[in-house]
């Protein structure tokens, strides 16, 4: 580790603290709809799409407006897949994709994992990516700013006048897009240009090397693309390569602020949270307490990358960290990110929902491939993807109340709400659809023969590279840990179940919940009510989400990358 490493993870930590208050009062005045210069471009859009903005929906039908969206935008994009020869824009001519192929990218698109089985260069066309693809970089992200709303709203509306009503999805979700994302890619997407990430619409050029070689460089409308992939913490790279490509990621500019874009409006919707609830201490805490679970996570993948891989050192390659030398494990890193970076944006695409990978996580060390995994498996809590990140972490705080309540013998209360059998109910019924995704789907496939077929490793990390699939699958992430032949029927399959599962069946029970707390009255505090905010909170929150995941998970990375760990310091390589 280098002191020039640490610098850089503090720059960023810092930057991710100064745009929370700014961002968290823009998107409060967005989704309150206070700005009527903000009202009049929405007018337009209600009129010829049908929608009356004036109706408050209550959590059911907001629900259901957001499965029926959510399946609508899913079928076109089967539709469109399976059509690509026959549309423009393909000047590459690259036929239909597969059927198998065709529902798990329509379905990990929906759900904003963005999982690729494919090389997107030799296999989408320019078409494809841009009316579909992108298109759902939007719309997913804002599903997911529309959960979280809702969610908030549910806390702060009072039952006499919410009566289980959260607002309306069709609302929410243009705002969101019209007043969120696409401004903020209009203008970051310049940056990246001016950073170098292409942005063209020419067909692939075919080019000789200095050594005589031929080569075809893929081209395409990178940039326009590459903004929504970080900024909706979606993920997918428009190359195989992803954000490793020098196209999609040229510099170490262009890659600090993929990561600033990754994490900005989840950290602001944190203190929307405050600001929501009239307490903005609490937002404060909440935001501390996944500020710490973020920073121990780069900590230990820092130092775990930077240490070395013994079984190198024995071989021969020195590990130790010189001017010279970066040292450490540069094994699947790009020189121009280096160790300190790479772990960072390991560990922040995997805070988030987001996929985007600038290293093979398959050639980090298992201490430092366990982290991001881990945080896959905590839920993505840690300001996790946009608004489910948030809605993740809720989750969490209600858990965490429920626990405080019963240590102190008290019916719990959040923010004024008691939290009784139905909300603990549907809060567990979150926890549990998850874990049961994850693992189900896992011990499936390691005793199955089309589940061993597509590995190329055997022993723990083998294990680790079909935990890390289903962890990625069902946290709507899409990162990949390398070594797995995914792009067969099992898989392809298997992973878009565990998708739907892990977007759907979560949904569910937030806004269910929030319909739950929104017809709740308000009850004034008493000495007996546990503060929600403060040390002792932001505390006993990390601790909750560290032990549920630790009791989940930790059987199965036992056998996985920890066990792996001590393998590799007596030299044994699988």
């Amino acid at each position: 580790m280098t002191m020039n490493g640490w610098v850089q993870i503090l720059i960023f930590s810092l930057v991710t603290l100064a745009v929370a208050k700014p961002l968290g009062l823009y998107l409060m005045r967005v989704f309150d709809g206070s700005s009527g210069f903000l009202r009049l471009l929405e007018r337009p859009i209600y009129a010829i799409c049908g929608v009356d903005d004036k109706e408050d929906q209550h959590w059911s039908r907001y629900l259901g407006s957001l499965l029926l969206f959510s399946l609508a935008s899913l079928l076109l994009t089967y539709v469109v897949l399976r059509l690509q020869h026959l549309l423009p824009l393909n000047p590459q001519n690259f036929p239909a994709l597969p059927d198998r192929q065709a529902f798990e990218t329509a379905v990990s698109f929906t759900t904003n994992t963005n999982w690729q089985s494919y090389s997107g260069e030799s296999t989408m066309s320019y078409f494809s990516q841009m009316t579909q693809l992108a298109f759902h970089n939007f719309v997913s992200a804002a599903v997911g700013l529309c959960v979280a709303v809702a969610l908030l709203r549910g806390i702060s509306r009072r039952g006499e006048e919410a009566r289980g009503r959260l607002g309306n999805f069709w609302v929410d979700l243009t705002r969101g897009t019209l007043y969120v994302l696409l401004p903020a890619c209009l203008l970051l997407s310049l940056l990246f240009v001016q950073q170098g990430v292409i942005q063209n619409f020419t067909p692939y050029l075919d080019i000789t090397t200095l050594e005589g070689a031929k080569q075809t460089l893929a081209m395409g409308p990178v940039a326009s693309q590459e903004i929504i992939k970080q900024l909706g913490t979606n993920g997918g790279g428009f190359f195989n390569a992803n954000s490793a490509h020098p196209f999609e990621n040229p510099t170490p500019w262009s890659n600090f602020w993929s990561m600033i874009t990754i994490f900005m409006i989840p950290s602001g919707l944190v203190y929307l949270l405050g600001r929501m609830a009239r307490n903005v201490k609490h937002g404060w805490s909440v935001w501390a307490a996944m500020f710490v679970l973020f920073f121990g996570g780069v900590s230990a993948t820092y130092w775990a990358e930077a240490r070395g891989n013994p079984i190198h050192a024995a071989r021969g390659i020195d590990v130790a960290t010189t001017e010279g030398n970066p040292g450490g494990n540069m094994e699947g890193k790009e020189v121009r990110f280096g160790i300190a970076n790479s772990a960072l944006f390991a560990v922040v695409t995997t805070d988030a929902s987001c996929g985007a990978v600038n290293a093979w996580h398959d050639s980090f060390t298992p201490l430092a491939g366990l982290v991001p995994m881990v945080n896959m498996q905590l839920g993505e809590v840690i300001f996790g993807g946009v608004g489910a990140g948030l809605y993740g972490m809720l989750i969490m705080v209600v858990l965490t109340v429920f626990i405080a309540g019963l240590m102190v013998g008290r019916t719990p209360e959040y923010l004024g709400k008691k939290i009784q059998a139905r909300e603990v109910q549907v809060t567990m019924l979150y926890i549990l659809a998850a874990a049961a995704s994850i693992l189900v789907f896992t011990a499936i496939s390691v005793v199955s023969k089309n589940g061993l077929a597509g590995l190329n490793n055997s022993g723990p990390h083998g294990l680790s590279e079909i935990l890390y699939a289903f962890s990625s699958a069902t946290a709507n992430n899409g990162s990949a840990f390398g070594g797995l032949t995914a792009g067969t029927y099992y898989y392809n399959t298997l992973l878009g179940i565990a998708m739907l599962f892990g977007r759907f069946a979560l949904i569910v029970p937030v806004l269910a919940l929030a319909g739950f707390l929104a017809e709740k009255r308000v009850v004034p505090e008493s000495s007996g009510t546990f503060p929600v905010s403060g040390v002792l909170f932001s505390t006993l929150l990390v601790g909750v989400v560290l032990i549920v995941g630790a009791l989940t998970f930790f059987p199965a990375l036992a056998l996985g990358p920890i066990v792996e760990h001590f393998l590799m310091g007596t030299g044994v390589l699988f």
